[in-house]
C-alpha cells in the first residue's frame, strides 16, 4: 500500500485562526506565490529559483475544518521524473483535540518511492511543523523569501 507524507501538530488557537492561517501561504511557505490562495477553485503558483515550480488548484475549502490543493503541474529539477507532485494531493485538516486545535498535513502521493521524498519530507517538516505552526502560535511565520532554508534546499541551490 502506497504511503503518502503526512505529519500533525496541535496549538492553542481556535479553529478559524488556524484556517486562516493556513490560507495565508505567503507568510508560512514562500513569498514566491502568485495568484489566490484563500478561496474555493482558485488556483496559485508557487516557485523557488529554478529548482521548484508547481500549480495548484484549491479544491476543497471548507471554513475551520479542510482545505485540499490539487497539484495540477509540477516542475523539479533535480529529479529525473520533473513532474513528481503532478496529479497529488495536499490536504490540511482541522479538528479540536484535547482542548486544542490540531492540524493535520498529508501529502497524498508524496510516497518515498518519489526522488524528491527526502528533500520534500524535509521541506514540509520546515514548513509545517516549523514555519506554519509558528504562524498560528506566534502570528509570525518563517517563509522562504528567496534564500534556502532547508538542508536539501542549500544543497539544491
Amino acid at each position: 500500500m502506497e504511503q503518502s507524507y503526512s505529519t500533525s501538530f496541535t496549538v492553542n488557537q481556535p479553529a478559524d485562526e488556524v484556517f486562516q492561517a493556513i490560507n495565508n501561504v505567503r507568510s508560512w511557505w514562500s513569498h514566491d506565490i502568485e495568484g489566490d490562495t484563500a478561496q474555493p477553485g482558485a488556483i496559485f503558483r508557487y516557485r523557488f529559483k529554478d529548482i521548484h515550480r508547481c500549480t495548484m488548484r484549491i479544491t476543497e475549502f471548507l471554513p475551520n475544518e479542510k482545505v485540499v490543493w490539487h497539484v495540477m503541474d509540477n516542475f523539479f529539477s533535480f529529479t529525473e521524473d520533473k513532474s513528481e507532485w503532478k496529479d497529488t494531493t495536499i490536504v490540511f485538516e482541522i479538528s479540536r483535540k484535547d482542548g486544542q486545535t490540531e492540524v493535520r498535513f498529508t501529502h497524498v502521493g508524496l510516497v518515498s518511492e518519489f526522488e524528491c521524498y527526502t528533500a520534500c519530507q524535509q521541506g514540509w517538516n520546515q514548513y509545517i511543523n516549523g514555519s506554519l505552526q509558528q504562524l498560528i502560535a506566534t502570528g509570525q511565520g518563517q517563509p522562504n523569501v528567496g534564500e534556502a532554508i532547508t538542508e536539501s534546499e542549500q544543497a539544491l541551490g
